[in-house]
């Protein structure tokens, strides 16, 4: 079952159960395929890695709004964007750990037979694309510049 499939189970489920948390989220990811969907250059279907992107960016926007609103004292907020990022994170793969990802950039300098911080694009483009919906991409920066920066 693709990815719109299950988003439009769990919009039903979610009307059945009355749970408007995890509806107001549900919809928000179905709004946000079809955007993407229909955006200029876009195909009529979405790649996987495009699904995964596109969640990526709605966690990430999740994080930092449920960031600001806990710094701000307004728990009503931070609570909303919680449940909402409950609701994507469960389309997302598991993410991976620190461990994890360092071993997986090293492997990729090792296979590109990067040498330095003048190769970070090109490891960068390849571990981007391998671990996309994995982890961030913040993250893996900051592993690719520790490695190729020693």
């Amino acid at each position: 079952m693709s990815l719109f499939d299950q988003v439009n189970e769990g919009i039903k489920d979610a009307m059945k159960s009355k749970q408007e948390g995890r509806l107001r989220a549900l919809r928000g990811i179905k709004a946000a395929l079809l955007l993407a969907k229909t955006e200029k250059g876009a195909e009529d279907t979405l790649t996987e890695a495009k699904e995964m992107q596109v969640l990526t960016k709605m966690m990430k926007q999740r994080e930092e709004s449920y960031a600001t609103y806990t710094q701000q004292n307004r728990p009503d907020l931070a609570a909303a964007e919680k449940e909402e990022m409950d609701v994507i994170a469960a389309f997302l793969p598991k993410q991976m750990s620190a461990e994890e990802l360092r071993a997986e950039v090293a492997a990729i300098i090792t296979q590109l037979g990067a040498s330095g911080m003048k190769d970070m694009g090109r490891v960068m483009g390849t571990a981007t694309k391998q671990l996309a919906g994995k982890t961030d991409g913040d993250k893996i920066a900051a592993v690719v510049k520790e490695i190729l920066g020693a």
